[in-house]
């Protein structure tokens, strides 16, 4: 056992059998949480290789670590009465380096357990990047466990959504409905997952604090426009995306490719982010252009 894997270990049972809440209000303050950043030398870098938060009775937030892979992305996973669903499965497919698939199984099995039911897991991903779906041979042929696959149809057909990118549709869990909005514009079949029970807003690359790289300008614009539209009829707590590549320092972000990132700002944005980021974005032309806020960067890569 590596002392990625024993560190998990003890992590996820510390939390399971601690963190047993009385309401399904949440357990920690997503603006002061703390998360693990990596180490200026990995080699003597002591963090677990999958940080776990319970969030609330049936909401968990995980971390990669920064020395498995420097991109560090954070993964949802959500429980309704009859399913889950796991949004991204992290940028490391080696199971022993990064045991995504046992650190989910002991999360399910500790719910089921608590709730004397079994559950059928449900794998799906913000978007298609490799650092999103990596450790998706983790889960294949798990029983009760559905991947779904990483092309424009493949998330279209399981969630039913007609007439892509403009509809959008509601994945049941069991007595916990989800929104599922596609937002192109980062990636052909990037989504955003809205969770009423919390009113957390999943935004993948779209919109997170680091730098939002822009492959489609003119879908990239009208996506945020979407959310944007999206927020201002749903109550939402925060917005979270799938990593942390800003300081704390204004306008300011860590190189690509940083492994130690002691000083980075909390991952969670709000609807007054958005709203800035939208208003920017309809005074822009049709050109793409890098434009630099406080808490995120707009940058274009073509």
């Amino acid at each position: 056992m590596s002392k990625y894997t024993l560190l998990l270990s003890c992590l996820c049972f510390a939390c399971i059998t601690a963190c047993s809440p009385s309401s399904d209000g949440p357990l920690v303050d997503l603006e002061t949480q703390l998360w693990i950043h990596g180490s200026p030398n990995c080699n003597e870098n002591s963090d677990p290789a999958i940080q776990v938060v319970q969030y609330n009775a049936n909401t968990w937030i995980l971390r990669q670590s920064k020395c498995t892979n420097y991109e560090a992305p954070f993964m949802f996973l959500f429980f309704g009465e009859n399913k889950a669903l796991l949004m991204d499965t992290g940028a490391t497919r080696d199971e022993a380096n990064f045991p995504l698939y046992n650190t989910v199984n002991e999360l399910i099995s500790a719910w089921e357990k608590a709730h004397e039911s079994s559950i059928e897991l449900i794998v799906a991903h913000t978007h298609g990047h490799g650092d999103h779906h990596a450790a998706d041979a983790q889960f294949d042929s798990k029983a009760n466990t559905t991947v779904i696959g990483l092309k424009v149809a493949d998330v279209q057909e399981y969630f039913k959504i007609d007439n892509w990118p403009d509809n959008q549709a509601q994945l049941e869990l069991g007595n916990r409905t989800l929104d599922i909005l596609p937002i192109p514009g980062h990636h052909a079949t990037s989504i955003a997952v809205y969770d009423k029970a919390t009113g957390l807003l999943l935004t993948g690359d779209t919109f997170y604090p680091g730098r939002l790289y822009v492959n489609e300008w003119s879908k990239f614009k009208q996506s945020i426009r979407k959310l944007y539209d999206f927020t201002l009829n749903h109550d939402i707590s925060f917005i979270l995306g799938n990593h942390i590549e800003m300081t704390n320092s204004p306008g300011k972000d860590y190189a690509m490719g940083t492994i130690f990132q002691p000083d980075e700002q909390a991952l969670p944005l709000t609807t007054t982010d958005l709203a800035e980021l939208n208003s920017r974005l309809r005074q822009s032309g049709n050109d793409p252009e890098r434009i630099v806020f406080d808490r995120f960067i707009v940058f274009p890569i073509n």
